[in-house]
């Protein structure tokens, strides 16, 4: 088994989300990175701060620049951060009249948040677009079977009939309040991080705030004062997280117990025994609890990552990179499994007669 269940050669397909975990590969954040050092090359041109000729050289070598990894590999294990070594390599193939109008200005908590917020606002994009789609999905359920009849159940103990429909709305209902605090967040909560050295652009003088205000607006990020020690956003990105996978959990336990008790439901799809080839395990129902599970979890750690000392910390830093991704890619494969459970509920309840 690998350290991570995500990218397990096969557990991947029973846990992971290849299109969420995708913008959390080294790939993905290297673009990111080198997109952050074109926007700021431009903006720093555009103030009067570096050449235009030289943020045009800068702009053409990041558009085809492809680092040595294995060299990044070693200088983010001796500096802490992959940056300093993005950048000398940079440099170099920038060449020397260009090359030292790189990164001017810029510290590697900038690259790297700043980034990692680009990242982030697709992933948020995608589970937006996602939450839409399940939600029609249980519309579509609804109109199905919400007239038939369910037993409702209180405390695990069957109480008095209610119908599909008020079930498939406690599903339904707190998705669609997870959506709308999604797309809220995303009109502020993504912005650059840009503060330099300790988070006053010392370098950049009275032109800091107009560069910072230029490369949110090339990156398509909010523009805010810098927030490197600040990181409450991220852990309030991460409890909207929780909240969606927890509430596809429920969803989940209810359908495994559905399944358990028997007559009220019947899933097409996988689920098979190896040892007893009658049984069909509600296995996707199952998933969406541990997934539940694990970012509840996880979301404790991202608490803990608050704690960030002064105007940086490498052990709350670090400690973010180890646990946002994924609890990413944990929320988007309850989205993905959602949706193949709700398709593969082929009867649900019991007609009214």
């Amino acid at each position: 088994m690998t350290p991570s269940a995500f990218s397990h050669p096969y557990l991947c397909g029973l846990l992971g989300d290849e299109e969420t975990a995708r913008q959390f590969s080294a790939e993905a954040e290297i673009a990111a990175m080198l997109g952050f050092e074109l926007a700021l090359a431009n903006a720093e041109a555009a103030a009067g701060l570096i050449p235009v000729a030289a943020a045009e050289r800068i702009g053409a070598v990041c558009g085809s620049f492809v680092p040595d990894m294995e060299a990044l590999r070693a200088g983010a294990a001796k500096d802490g951060v992959v940056v300093p070594e993005l950048v000398r390599q940079l440099k170099a193939a920038v060449g020397a009249d260009a090359g030292q109008h790189v990164h001017m200005g810029a510290t590697s908590q900038d690259v790297i948040d700043t980034a990692l917020m680009l990242r982030l606002q697709r992933v948020c994009a995608l589970f937006v677009r996602r939450l839409g789609a399940l939600d029609h999905l249980f519309q579509n359920l609804d109109g199905s079977f919400g007239g038939r009849a369910l037993m409702g159940h209180t405390r695990m103990q069957a109480a008095i009939p209610i119908t599909v429909a008020d079930r498939i709305r406690a599903w339904r209902e707190p998705l669609q309040r997870h959506r709308e605090r999604l797309e809220a967040f995303s009109v502020e909560g993504f912005a650059v991080q840009f503060g330099g050295a300790a988070g006053t652009l010392d370098r950049l003088g009275d032109k800091g705030v107009a560069i910072r205000h230029a490369i949110a607006k090339e990156l398509g990020l909010a523009d805010v004062p810098q927030w490197q020690s600040q990181r409450d956003c991220l852990t309030e990105f991460g409890g909207i997280l929780s909240l969606v996978s927890g509430s596809l959990g429920k969803f989940g336990q209810d359908v495994a117990l559905l399944a358990e008790l028997g007559g009220e439901i019947e899933l097409a799809g996988g689920g098979g025994s190896s040892a007893m080839s009658h049984k069909q395990n509600p296995v996707a129902a199952e998933v969406l609890v541990s997934l539940a599970r694990f970012n509840a979890v996880q979301i404790s750690g991202l608490h803990q990552s608050l704690v960030h000392e002064q105007e940086r910390s490498g052990a709350a830093w670090t400690l973010e990179w180890l646990i946002l991704p994924q609890m990413a890619v944990a929320t988007g494969a309850t989205l993905r499994i959602a949706a193949e459970l709700v398709r593969n509920i082929r009867s649900f309840g019991q007609a009214l007669t």
